[in-house]
């Protein structure tokens, strides 16, 4: 699939897909028969409770009583009947389907009744019921063995789960005709959500648990998808999205006294084109015309080494990308390859005119405000002082004396362009904090629902982070059924497997489609998270990071990619027919092998572009300015793999490519660089400048192998400095003022157990009596 197969994506990338295909994606088409059950549940309990009429035709206060009795029916000792109780409440939290004639009804009174269901406190009574299951031993133990897991075994955790997901859908998608009481519902949920009252722990921790508990195989019943789905909408309302983080970002620089941001990252994004490079028939024409006029042959010689920067040479001399440009293999550039058929259909059909019209349609600036670190302008100072004076004065970058006058220029732009971020004033706090704790007391930590979050999941972090990834691996297309990975379809396989052809595709597709959404809220989750814990410290960021890291995640992203990834995005694995709500109000057509084939008219699948720019942003956060870490992409050869997926024409999807290019141009070599130049090119065009960073040479200081080690290590060094500083309040701390007076000491009252009298005797003999002193101890003591 080429440049010219594959037209412009019309994707806007979001926080989550829209209203409606959020709720569809809850429920996988083998659960479509128990929407059924659900009505009938409650229809029965209803009409018993209220006679002759619909619950849209209820007032407000009766539709609350009724709520009540039915919450009042959870608290019964019958499983089963507490099933069907809690299925009738599903059935209002999917919108009373039932008495609705279309799809926006359904999706209004779900709403509506999801609020309802939050006020008269169903959250809470199912939050209750879901630790039971949870720690349903039972339950776990008949799943652990059976040879075969199906829907049947995760009947009750999928109901409540469900239920939570679609009051938590439901009240973070924020509408204009919310009413004013509907708007502190939002608030007071999130609230109840972030900062647990009853608990010690956040609901998010209860969900990362059950994610632990499935992946170590104690639990194989667990409906994974419902619990990841539900996990990462639950940190998206808490913790915020990214608009919401970018507005915190403002605020915290404001805060710190930092200038405001250079632009808005989302908007510029937004505004950015897809890249579109010159098609093949183009190229000929150019070269052709080169040809004829040798003009630009010799200044061009060492474009790549020299003009890179300069604005108009990449643009003006684009002649140089197409020669050096011929001996490449085919899938060289941001275009696919096209076949010998196409070319020679395409050829006569382009108008003479068509290449000056390409030739002018370049942007006339670059779309990003270039930045300058600290550690830049002094590397710059380093390096002329040690060329021109011969000695250097360590971090001073105000002192010029005996510079020439080029350098004071050089020095003048670098500062202009100098960037503090929110990192580098928290690592400064934190080696002050370090050096002086006494004099500078104890540091003021905010409680945020991030920060809240951090400290709860501080410990199992790595078992949260490992288990994220076992799943994704499971649920990437690129990975094999292996017997020892973990069986992610407990919660879409039927009870009795598929015996026609039809049944067989129809299973085929929920399944592929299963997968596409676990992978989009494990991809989403992740990004989530880096991105809030960067923002309330870089070393929470850190510590994350360094545990994907440790866990492969780098690898993993990598070879999730290596596929052919302009068919994931253009798949087809969804049957619209059967999505939720249309299933619900529409008479089901029937299914037929072509209709199931043909699949939506769809130009992309908005959930697997989603996760893919998703993985790439995570890769991203990962590897930015961690020399180790790039060096592992170079290691994996991920060059031919990312240029790969540059056949995507998503302007977005382009730019976190690119930016992972561009990091590991150096170490690629002068041939790759020059057989890439339309690579470059687009780089160039489209990723931040950074001064003095030469990206395109391959002369970096930095560049060292040796440092690599040193690098992870002192990085783990300072995470575990700020981990115990801040998390570990030990008793007997180094600075605690110690009690010399012997009186005092041994008249302080201990904390003993209640029958320490009857065996004090024997402790005294035991610990006291029988133990020899060893007074040449002392001596060697340390």
């Amino acid at each position: 699939q080429g440049s010219v197969d594959c037209p412009n994506l019309e994707f806007e990338y979001g926080d989550a897909d829209g209203h409606g295909a959020e709720l569809a994606e809850l429920y996988s088409y083998t659960e479509e028969p128990e929407l059924s059950t659900n009505r009938r549940c409650f229809e029965e309990d209803f009409h018993a409770q209220v006679q002759g009429r619909r619950w849209l035709e209820l007032d407000r206060a009766q539709q609350k009583a009724y709520v009540m009795r039915l919450l009042d029916g959870l608290e019964v000792v019958n499983r089963d009947k507490r099933l069907q109780v809690a299925r009738a409440i599903l059935y209002l939290a999917q919108g009373v389907f039932g008495d609705c004639d279309k799809e926006g009804d359904v999706l209004h009174w779900s709403r509506h009744n999801s609020f309802l269901l939050y006020q008269l406190g169903t959250f809470t009574a199912f939050l209750e019921l879901l630790n039971m299951e949870i720690d349903n031993s039972q339950a776990c133990s008949s799943a652990l063995r059976k040879p075969a897991i199906s829907l049947a075994d995760s009947t009750e955790l999928r109901v409540l789960l469900s239920v939570m997901y679609l009051m938590v859908e439901n009240i973070r998608a924020e509408q204009e005709a919310d009413p004013p009481e509907w708007k502190t519902c939002r608030e007071t949920f999130r609230m109840e959500l972030s900062f647990p009252v009853h608990t010690e722990e956040p609901f998010a921790l209860l969900l990362f648990t059950m994610v632990t508990k499935f992946c170590s195989g104690h639990a194989p019943h667990f409906p994974m998808k419902k619990v990841l789905l539900l996990l990462w909408k639950v940190l998206l309302f808490t913790l915020g999205g990214f608009e919401a983080l970018q507005a915190m970002k403002v605020r915290k620089r404001e805060e710190l006294g930092l200038p405001p941001l250079p632009e808005d990252s989302i908007q510029v994004m937004r505004s950015m084109r897809a890249a579109s490079p010159p098609t093949y028939s183009i190229e000929l024409m150019e070269q052709q015309q080169q040809k004829r006029g040798h003009r630009s042959r010799r200044p061009l010689v060492k474009q790549d080494s020299l003009d890179i920067y300069n604005e108009r040479d990449p643009f003006k001399n684009d002649e140089a990308g197409v020669d050096e440009e011929e001996n490449d293999d085919v899938d060289s550039g941001i275009e696919g390859e096209l076949d010998l058929m196409e070319r020679d259909a395409i050829i006569p059909t382009m108008p003479a005119q068509r290449p000056p019209i390409e030739r002018v349609s370049f942007p006339k600036g670059l779309p990003w405000a270039p930045k300058v670190r600290q550690k830049d302008i002094e590397h710059f100072l380093e390096a002329s002082r040690n060329k021109f004076i011969g000695f250097t004065l360590g971090q001073d970058t105000e002192t010029l004396i005996g510079l020439p006058r080029p350098i004071h220029e050089s020095v003048k732009t670098l500062k202009q362009h100098k960037y503090v971020s929110i990192s580098d004033v928290q690592i400064k706090n934190e080696e002050e904090l370090e050096k002086c704790p006494m004099s500078l007391g104890e540091e003021e930590v905010q409680e945020t629902p991030c920060e809240i979050l951090y400290r709860a999941m501080l410990y199992n972090l790595p078992q949260y982070m490992i288990a994220l990834l076992k799943i994704l691996l499971a649920a990437a297309p690129t990975s094999k059924a292996k017997t020892d990975s973990i069986n992610i379809l407990a919660d879409v396989l039927p009870e009795e497997m598929p015996i026609t052809v039809l049944q067989s595709m129809k299973l085929g597709i929920d399944v592929n489609r299963h997968k596409e959404i676990i992978v989009k809220s494990i991809s989403a989750l992740l990004l989530l998270l880096l991105k809030h814990f960067k923002l309330n410290h870089i070393y929470q960021f850190e510590y994350v990071s360094q545990h994907l890291v440790f866990a492969n995640c780098i690898p993993l992203i990598l070879k999730f990619f290596n596929q052919n990834i302009m068919s994931y995005i253009t798949a087809k694995n969804s049957i619209s027919v059967l999505d939720y709500p249309h299933c619900t109000v529409c008479d089901l057509p029937e299914l037929t092998a072509e209709s199931l084939e043909a699949g939506d008219n769809n130009q992309f699948c908005w959930r697997n572009l989603f996760s893919c720019i998703n993985l790439l942003r995570i890769l991203n956060k990962l590897t930015k300015w961690k020399h180790s870490r790039t060096m592992m992409l170079v290691v994996f050869k991920s060059a031919p793999i990312l240029k790969r997926a540059l056949k995507v024409k998503q302007a977005m999807m382009q730019l976190y490519v690119l930016k992972l290019l561009k990091i590991q141009t150096k170490y690629l070599g002068r041939q790759w660089r020059k057989s890439n130049m339309k690579t470059m090119s687009a780089i160039y065009q489209k990723v931040r400048h950074r001064m003095n960073d030469d990206w395109a040479y391959g002369n970096d200081i930095d560049a060292r192998p040796w440092d690599f080690q040193a690098e992870e290590c002192t990085l783990r060094a300072n995470i575990e400095a700020f981990n115990s500083r801040r998390y570990d309040k030990p008793q007997d701390s180094e600075f605690a003022p110690v009690d010399n007076c012997l009186q005092s000491v041994l008249g302080q009252r201990l904390e003993l157990p209640e029958d320490f009298h009857y065996s004090y005797e024997l402790w005294l003999e035991r610990e006291v009596f029988s133990q020899p002193i060893r007074w040449e101890e002392l001596l060697h003591y340390q």
